[in-house]
């Protein structure tokens, strides 16, 4: 999973593939009962119960550790909930028909209750997890997920400056640059560019740019 900057171009908002950021807490507090719910970047169910294990090792003390989690995006996902102890139907799915309604694919939400003495009943308890996921979502950056070619180039100086702007112009992050008798540029686009972008640097050099592509990453997090 790579981080980049926010120099990748933004696909159309009906193919977007929103994922949060960062883990991110927030708290609330409901008749003298805490929740709190943390939301992460999940890729697969085994990261899902991961972090699920590693909230209920964070608060040992704690009454229930209510998860849900959607895995994918789309007509392609794979979603779960769980009440944990809470009467049925109670919490982990009004948690996840939150997460539903968000935009959000591969996230995880768990929100963690310390009971205040006062029982809230069920209508109380679907407010309280419902709110308590809707603050967190409120809170967490939001990112793309989206597919990435990592590719290099090199170039002789007298073409460096131009070739810098055009890749900039394009929103194309530079990763590294390496000056030795030429200049060795490794940088990173959405792979739907690079057909675009090899022929314009051929345009642009004459033909004395060849780029090689490196990696392809189909987990690049792009904050948006």
């Amino acid at each position: 999973m790579a981080k980049d900057r926010k120099n990748v171009p933004q696909l159309p908002a009906e193919i977007r593939k929103l994922i949060p950021a960062e883990r991110t807490e927030t708290e609330i507090t409901v008749v003298n009962s805490r929740f709190i719910a943390v939301c992460a970047p999940v890729f697969s169910s085994e990261d899902a119960r991961a972090f699920i294990i590693s909230i209920q090792n964070e608060h040992p003390a704690a009454n229930h550790h209510v998860p849900a989690y959607i895995i994918g995006h789309g007509a392609s996902t794979m979603a779960y909930c769980s009440d944990d102890g809470e009467p049925s139907g109670s919490s982990g799915r009004p948690i996840l028909s939150v997460l539903q309604g968000s935009g959000f694919g591969d996230i995880v939400v768990v929100v963690t209750r310390y009971f205040g003495g006062t029982k809230l009943g069920i209508g109380g308890l679907v407010r309280a997890y419902s709110d308590a996921a809707k603050a967190v979502l409120n809170e967490v950056p939001r990112a793309e997920k989206l597919l990435t070619d990592t590719f290099q180039f090199s170039l002789e100086y007298g073409m460096f400056e131009r070739i810098k702007l055009h890749l900039a112009d394009q929103q194309v992050s530079i990763i590294e640059e390496v000056f030795t008798d030429q200049v060795l540029i490794r940088a990173r686009c959405l792979s739907n560019q690079m057909k675009s972008l090899e022929a314009d640097l051929i345009e642009l050099t004459n033909g004395k740019v060849s780029l090689e592509i490196l990696t392809q990453n189909e987990e690049t997090i792009v904050p948006v």
